[in-house]
């Protein structure tokens, strides 16, 4: 009778284990999205380059939803705000000042990793 209450409990234990650390696995880590900000800004200045605005503020955009899920450091936020100044730029058709704007969130986050 013991050891069925033992064996019980050591299959619940393993079963919960099995289920628990996925989970805990499946959050992104804050430099993970850094990393995914720092690629989509890559992608935006690309883009800027070539003429395509639609692409450089879509990019940005992405670029900006990563990096405020990437922590509240000095460099994170300093990247936020060229950021957004990006987008606006984009916005407004000003292609050249959006993409100095994200290369500058380029240099801010780039020192986070």
């Amino acid at each position: 009778m013991i050891s069925r209450y033992y064996r019980a409990i050591l299959i619940v234990v393993a079963l919960g284990a099995f289920v628990s650390v996925p989970m805990v696995n499946a959050y992104p880590t804050a430099s993970g999205n850094v990393s995914q900000a720092i690629d989509h800004a890559k992608q935006a200045v690309a883009h800027g380059k070539e003429g395509h605005v639609d692409e450089l503020v879509k990019h940005a955009k992405t670029a900006l939803d990563f990096a405020e899920m990437g922590g509240k450091g000095v460099e994170v936020r300093e990247g936020i705000h060229h950021l957004k100044e990006a987008i606006a730029h984009g916005n407004a058709g000003h292609t050249d000042v959006g993409i100095e704007h994200i290369e500058a969130a380029l240099k801010h986050l780039s020192e986070i990793n």
